[in-house]
């Protein structure tokens, strides 16, 4: 069973290594040059702040291990959402998209905003968030990225 609870700061490094399992492993659709533009680093980088500690997170567990995790900013952007490779298509983004959005719901926000790669704009697309507008990119190694800026409108019955 799909367990969803809310961030620890120890749980910080599994969650880099979703996200880097998750853009390695799982994003087959990009090429290698755009995936380690994306993931460049190994190991996370435990000398910063934990931006995940200014967010509302969650993760999801599957028998005692971390499988994904996906956070909101206060103002309702969702900055993250990533699972492991063999958690997608398993349940465990829809989990925890579920918790966010209720969360979004009670804390009476208006609308959410995302900004989305290919496979979460796909996820999302499902879930009544429209594309507001594309926007190409450059990635700090100089590969080129396409992200799509979402809306989700939560006052017209569009996140039911």
């Amino acid at each position: 069973m799909i367990r969803i609870r809310s961030y620890r700061p120890s749980d910080r490094e599994a969650c880099f290594h979703v996200f880097r399992r998750a853009v390695h492993e799982g994003a087959v659709r990009y090429d290698q040059q755009m995936r380690d533009g994306w993931a460049p680093r190994t190991t996370p980088d435990l000398a910063t702040r934990d931006k995940l500690l200014d967010q509302e997170c969650w993760v999801s567990e599957f028998n005692g291990q971390l499988t994904g995790y996906m956070s909101l900013m206060p103002d309702g952007h969702l900055d993250t959402a990533f699972v492991l490779p063999e958690a997608m298509g398993q349940g465990h983004a829809a989990a925890l998209y579920e918790r966010l959005l209720a969360r979004a719901q009670a804390l009476g926000l208006a609308r959410l905003t995302v900004h989305a790669n290919e496979y979460s704009s796909r996820f999302l697309g499902r879930r009544g968030w429209r594309v507001d507008r594309v926007e190409p990119m450059t990635l700090p190694n100089g590969a080129p990225f396409e992200r799509f800026h979402m809306v989700l409108d939560l006052t017209d019955g569009a996140a039911a």
